[in-house]
């Protein structure tokens, strides 16, 4: 390329050289004399131009690429593919001839859903619909799940060779709607929302064999959510009336529970107030035995104490009151017990029904 130029520059240089004049005054030259340049730079030039060429060329074909964390990268070279991978970080290629994909290995998000959410064009998250299954009656039935799953950054490479990028939609979308079908149509519609635990778990495990099964393991499943399940309306109205009956079953027989409760609670109130007037009725019995034992005890006593002389002061004692009773009354009678014991009895003959008893 220097010598190239060189030699224009030469060329024009003897083309525009000095010329004589064809007056007689003598050749001076007619025009200013043009520099020599000299553009040879030696063969160091050529070595340097090449180098700023490939650098260019370096630049413009990329020859590297960098692979992020949560991504692998998969080699091609003429068209086929390394089966190792691409860890995150720098790597050197050939260009024209070798060719990276980046593919995601993060957490990947399908929503099995009647109504598509706003964020369905979100990264990681797709939405579908909800998966339509017949019952064993041949009855419709909508599901709703939430899968989460990853490719199997170990095996990305051979994911990608067997399956194509759109492995998801081949791998992942049908296992789910088949084993759903397979899962739900073993029951009635009324029984799934009771066996509504029973059968995430079901189609969680069956999900996760078939995916798993697979050769090279492509996925890795990380759950399989059970979100909702559609039943036709009129196996929700029979649904609420068998809930309906369920709930007045149920508060019939707590009345009667309730009612019993009461009649417990009265027995054995009626129990106790028996029960405490059977006490009462004991003390008071208690009580008037206990007296009489004191009152016989005590007449014993003084049964004992009583003495000849002690009965001949109380007989001069009581005398002397009728000797005061007789100053008042001279008709009063008076009846003395035999042996001149007390008490003695004496009558107002003046009233009959006046009696006194003297002790």
């Amino acid at each position: 390329m220097a010598s190239d130029m060189n030699d224009y520059f030469n060329k024009k240089k003897s083309e525009g050289g000095p010329k004589k004049s064809s007056g007689g005054n003598g050749g001076g030259p007619t025009g200013p004399k043009m520099p020599n340049i000299d553009f040879n730079m030696g063969g160091k030039s050529g070595i340097v131009y090449f180098i700023i060429a490939v650098v260019i060329m370096m630049v413009l074909a990329k020859p590297f690429t960098i692979i992020e964390e949560g991504q692998r990268g998969i080699l091609s070279t003429n068209g086929k593919y390394q089966d190792q991978a691409l860890l995150p970080g720098l790597h050197f290629i050939v260009p024209i001839i070798q060719k990276v994909y980046v593919v995601d290995t993060k957490v990947r998000i399908i929503n099995y859903a009647s109504r598509i959410e706003a964020n369905h064009s979100s990264a990681g998250i797709t939405s579908k619909p909800a998966i339509t299954v017949l019952d064993r009656r041949g009855l419709p039935v909508s599901i709703e799940l939430t899968v989460q799953y990853r490719l199997n950054s170990q095996f990305a490479a051979q994911t990608i060779s067997n399956w194509g990028f759109s492995w998801e939609d081949k791998i992942i979308n049908p296992v789910v709607r088949d084993v759903v079908r397979n899962v739900v149509g073993k029951y009635d519609a009324e029984s799934l929302p009771q066996m509504r635990n029973k059968i995430a778990t079901e189609i969680d495990d069956a999900v996760r064999k078939s995916v798993v099964g697979l050769k090279n393991s492509p996925a890795d499943l990380q759950s399989v959510q059970l979100r909702e399940i559609g039943l036709p309306q009129k196996v929700k109205e029979q649904i609420e009336r068998v809930q309906v009956a369920k709930q007045e079953v149920q508060k019939a027989e707590q009345d009667v529970q309730r009612v019993k409760q009461e009649a417990l609670k009265r027995a054995a109130e009626a129990e106790g107030i028996a029960q405490k007037k059977r006490i009462e009725a004991q003390g008071i019995a208690d009580s008037v035995t206990i007296q009489a034992d004191a009152k016989a005890k005590a007449n014993i006593l003084i049964s004992k104490s009583l003495t000849t002389k002690l009965l001949q002061l109380e007989q001069m004692k009581v005398q002397g009151k009728f000797n005061d009773a007789l100053s008042v009354n001279r008709d009063a009678k008076i009846f003395l017990t035999p042996g001149g014991s007390t008490p003695n009895i004496w009558v107002d003959t003046k009233n009959a029904r006046q009696r006194t008893t003297a002790k």
